[in-house]
C-alpha cells in the first residue's frame, strides 16, 4: 500500500502527515489527542483493512507540526485548511481525546463535508472541567514554566488519566509517547477560546461512533454521555474495563469498531 507524506503550510502554521492507499474512497482523517502525534495511531491502522484510505497528522504543536508563537489559531479551523490544502472534499473523521474537539469542531463549521464521524474518549471544547482536574493540570503547568519539563512529564505520567495504562502492559510505550512531547502547550497556548461545544452538539448530523472506556476520569464520562443525549445519530460501545487511552489499550478492537462502522 502507498503511503505519500505532505508538509502543509497553513495560517501561522505547518501540519505535516502522510496519507495511505488510493485518492478515489472517502478517507479516514484520525486525530490524536494532546501531547501525542499520528504515531500514536499506528496500533490502530494495522487493524484497518488497506481497502480503508487513511490520513494521519500532527496537530500544530505537536509532533512535527509548528506554529508560530502568539499566533492565535484552531484545531478545527487547521483540519478544514488541511482538507482544503490537500482537495478533500468529503471525509470520515476520527478524533481521539484533543482530536475528538478538533473533529466535532470542523464538523460543526462544515457538516457537508464530514460523512461519518468516530470519538474516541472524546474531548469537548469549552468544558468546563472539574476542579480537581484544573488543580491537576496547574501542577503540571507550574512545573513546566519553571523550566522544569521532565518532571511536568512525570507529572502528567502519573496522571490518574491514565491509571490503567500504567497498570497494564503498555506502560512504556505510554512513557515512550510523553518523552517525545515537547511539552510547550504546557507554557503557553495559542488556542483561540470557543463557546462551550456541548451547546451545539444537535445540530450533527452526521451518524458518530462514541468508543468510551468505563474507566476513564470523570469529567470525559460526561462528556462522553453530554454526546449521546445531544447527537441524534451516535451508536456507544463502552468498554467497562478501559480506561481513557483506548488507542494504547485496545488498539485492535477500536480498528475493529471503526472498521465495521465506516465500511
Amino acid at each position: 500500500m502507498s503511503t505519500t507524506p505532505f508538509r502543509v503550510a497553513v495560517d501561522g502554521g505547518v501540519l505535516v502527515g502522510e496519507r495511505t492507499g488510493n485518492r478515489d474512497g472517502v478517507p479516514l482523517i484520525l486525530v490524536h489527542g494532546f501531547g501525542g502525534s499520528r504515531r500514536d495511531w499506528d496500533a490502530v491502522a494495522q487493524a484497518l483493512p488497506k481497502t480503508i484510505p487513511t490520513l494521519t497528522y500532527d496537530q500544530r504543536g505537536f509532533g512535527e507540526s509548528d506554529g508560530e508563537e502568539g499566533h492565535a489559531f484552531s484545531h478545527a479551523e487547521d483540519l478544514a485548511a488541511l482538507l482544503d490544502v490537500l482537495d478533500i472534499a468529503r471525509v470520515d473523521l476520527c478524533g481521539m481525546s484533543l482530536g475528538g474537539a478538533t473533529v466535532l469542531g470542523c464538523a460543526l463549521a462544515a457538516p457537508e463535508r464530514v460523512r461519518q464521524l468516530v470519538l474516541v474518549s472524546p474531548m469537548l471544547g469549552g468544558w468546563p472541567w472539574s476542579a480537581e482536574w484544573v488543580a491537576l493540570w496547574k501542577e503540571i503547568g507550574r512545573a513546566a514554566r519553571n523550566g522544569d519539563m521532565a518532571q511536568a512529564r512525570t507529572k502528567w505520567f502519573d496522571h490518574p488519566l491514565f491509571a490503567t495504562v500504567r497498570e497494564g502492559p503498555h506502560a512504556d510505550l505510554l512513557q515512550q509517547q510523553i518523552a517525545a512531547f515537547a511539552g510547550q502547550q504546557w507554557v503557553r497556548d495559542d488556542q483561540l477560546p470557543e463557546p462551550p461545544m456541548a451547546t451545539r452538539l444537535s445540530s450533527i448530523e452526521s451518524p458518530t461512533l462514541l468508543l468510551t472506556g468505563g474507566l476513564d476520569w470523570p469529567d470525559f464520562r460526561i462528556m462522553a454521555d453530554r454526546i449521546v443525549d445531544a447527537l441524534p445519530h451516535v451508536r456507544r460501545i463502552d468498554d467497562p474495563t478501559a480506561g481513557h487511552m483506548l488507542t494504547i489499550e485496545r488498539p485492535v478492537e477500536i480498528g475493529a469498531a471503526i472498521s465495521a462502522f465506516v465500511a
